[in-house]
């Protein structure tokens, strides 16, 4: 009686199917980014690694990438506040306040853009009690992180929250009834058990902070080396009918990504395995 060397799916159609996935990732994603390379190559090295290495593009690259950054750390401490408050806590409002958390991702960025410049401005109900303290926020480098904490907050709130209710409270009572206080509680039960999810929601927060364009152009000020993020320079060479330096400019933003992408999906593998 032989033997099958494989298994037979349970579902049939895996070939249709895989061609099906196949032909719309390359009609949607590779030809695109295929593109965007060839346009590229269009330039020289040295004109390539001018067009990526300008002073206005490097001064653009540390507005993006910094802000980026910090408004992700903002948003993986205060994700998980929130989360926290979500997930342990009934008050009346909480599917409220739970259905704002994810108003980023329906909300237009050019609304919430606009919305936040007018806030924050110095005329605004907040930017002009602001600027008393000496705190300008509307077309300023601020403005931008204010942007982007507000675009990220919901990834690290929705990577962190399932996480918390699956956690097991009998764990921080055990804790507690060994004479742990609730810092060291936090520090050596919970955090270990949400750090995997955390580092997911921050690159998460990251990643989408680098992309953003609509909601920041309009509270940024668009200033050339103070306050110009690289979505918009991408933009502003494409006006110019540069194509060649746009692609360029946008080649250096697609590596970026990728490795974003792939140090989520790492950081994914290990939260499972972690969990597990």
């Amino acid at each position: 009686m032989g033997v099958t060397s494989g298994r037979r799916s349970v579902l049939p159609g895996f070939g249709p199917t895989l061609g099906f996935t196949v032909f719309y990732l390359s009609l949607v994603v590779l030809i695109p980014l295929s593109a965007l390379f060839l346009k590229s190559a269009s330039l020289t090295w040295s004109e390539l690694v001018a067009a990526v290495t300008s002073p206005r593009v490097v001064a653009s690259y540390r507005v993006t990438f910094g802000c980026a950054l910090l408004a992700a750390m903002v948003n993986g401490v205060c994700g998980v506040l929130v989360a926290w408050v979500l997930v342990r806590y009934r008050f009346p409002g909480r599917k409220v306040v739970d259905a704002l958390v994810d108003l980023p991702f329906a909300l237009p960025t050019a609304v919430a853009g606009i919305t936040l410049s007018s806030i924050y401005a110095s005329n605004g109900c907040l930017g002009r009690h602001l600027e008393r303290w000496g705190i300008e926020v509307a077309f300023k480098p601020l403005g931008i992180m204010v942007a982007m904490v507000f675009i990220g907050l919901p990834f690290v709130v929705r990577t962190v929250q399932p996480v918390l209710e699956d956690l097991d409270q009998e764990l921080e009572e055990a804790a507690c009834c060994l004479g742990a206080g609730r810092f060291d509680t936090f520090r050596r039960v919970l955090l270990p058990l949400i750090l995997p999810a955390t580092i997911t929601g921050f690159a998460l927060a990251f990643a989408r902070a680098v992309g953003e364009y609509g909601s920041i152009i309009f509270i940024a000020g668009n200033m050339p080396m103070v306050s110009e993020i690289t979505p918009l320079l991408i933009v502003t060479k494409l006006e110019q009918y540069d194509y060649a330096g746009a692609t360029a400019i946008a080649t250096v933003m697609l590596a970026v990504s990728f490795l974003l992408l792939l140090s989520i999906n790492l950081l994914q593998r290990w939260s499972r395995r972690f969990s597990s």
